[in-house]
């Protein structure tokens, strides 16, 4: 009686480590050593100038290479290039922000019901693909709708029904021109400019998160390697989405405020991390649930972007359909940007 009763004291006591344990994950590591905030906050300031630095140069060299006849995107180099950098965002969805959502809503900081009883990453980022078809659906029927109406009041009447023919009239030559409709855009041109929207939605919201994690951090042994990861990151994120705006043939200023908002999401986010790092704790419920669930969003925006919009298209278009060594030139690329963002999960 007396060993049964010593076994559970035994057992008690373990259980009250475990779940202090938890607990204390769950606060402030003001133990852990790396924990410096004044050492932290160069690395911080350096970071925001760094990755300022290369989101600017990764999503400005598609367009700047528009000059270059072998990046034009008529040519097999800049499919290769473009298949490549689709790689490296599919890669971010799954192994970095996927993967970032299950830790969060998995994390002994929640209560067990119900975020340990449900999927609630893999079921907000089916959502989230859900919706990001609906949204690319209905933003290119309405970009549609719209062209083709403006296009309709810029056309007069008689430059409508005017039929293409020859008349031969004693010598008399009259020739029937039909002038189509001005100002048109392309189908698949209003497809380039809603993917090349969408993406970027989806690539802001999830660095301001990154952003707002490494700001909020103290931790200088993990701030260090963290902002090397991301330069890179947002390097070769930013490529990709480049691609995409130069296919989308936006004008100057478009294009200007599009990089804008890529190249400073990141670094945004640091800085509203650092304005908040006495109030926002990364292991807090509330923190851990908003931050799990716009992650699990991102993933999801990524994920079908990547593989529908991308790659798909791409794929199955005519120019690869039509040559079996460019669409294995064009897979190796993209398992050489999948693969180097998946080995980068390692540091980020």
């Amino acid at each position: 009686m007396a060993s049964n009763s010593k076994k559970a004291s035994i057992f008690i006591i373990f259980m009250a480590c475990l779940c202090t344990k938890a607990l204390s994950q769950c606060e402030d590591q003001t133990n852990n050593p790396c924990n410096n905030k004044s050492k932290a906050l160069p690395f911080k300031l350096i970071g925001i100038a760094a990755i300022l630095v290369t989101s600017i140069i990764g999503v400005c060299i598609p367009l700047l290479t528009r000059s270059i006849p072998a990046l034009s995107p008529d040519r097999s180099l800049f499919v290769i290039v473009k298949a490549f950098a689709s790689g490296i965002i599919l890669a971010t969805g799954f192994m970095h922000v996927l993967p970032d959502s299950f830790d969060m809503l998995r994390s002994p900081c929640l209560d067990g019901n119900p975020w340990q009883r449900f999927p609630f990453t893999g079921f907000v980022a089916m959502l989230s693909a859900v919706f990001t078809l609906m949204v690319n659906s209905m933003a290119t029927s309405m970009c549609t709708r719209t062209n083709n109406v403006v296009a309709d009041e810029d056309v007069e009447p008689r430059d409508q029904e005017i039929p293409l023919a020859v008349i031969n009239d004693g010598g008399m030559h009259l020739h029937g021109h039909h002038h189509g409709p001005k100002g048109t855009l392309g189908q698949q041109l209003l497809r380039y400019r809603v993917v090349a929207m969408v993406l970027e939605l989806g690539i802001v919201a999830h660095s301001i998160v990154i952003g707002l994690g490494v700001g909020a951090s103290n931790d200088v042994c993990t701030i260090k390697p963290l902002v090397a990861a991301l330069c890179f990151h947002q390097m070769f994120e930013g490529m990709g989405l480049g691609g995409c705006i130069l296919q989308a043939e936006y004008k100057t200023l478009k294009k200007t405020v599009m990089i804008f908002f890529f190249s400073v999401t990141t670094p945004f986010g640091i800085v509203l991390g650092i304005l908040l790092s006495k109030s926002y704790k990364e292991n807090s419920p509330g923190a851990l649930i908003a931050v799990g669930v716009l992650n699990a969003s991102s993933a999801g925006l990524l994920i079908y972007m990547a593989l529908v919009d991308l790659l798909a298209a791409d794929f199955m278009g005519p120019k690869l359909q039509g040559s079996i060594k460019l669409q294995m030139k064009s897979y190796a690329a993209v398992l050489l940007g999948a693969g180097g963002m998946s080995l980068m999960a390692k540091w980020a």
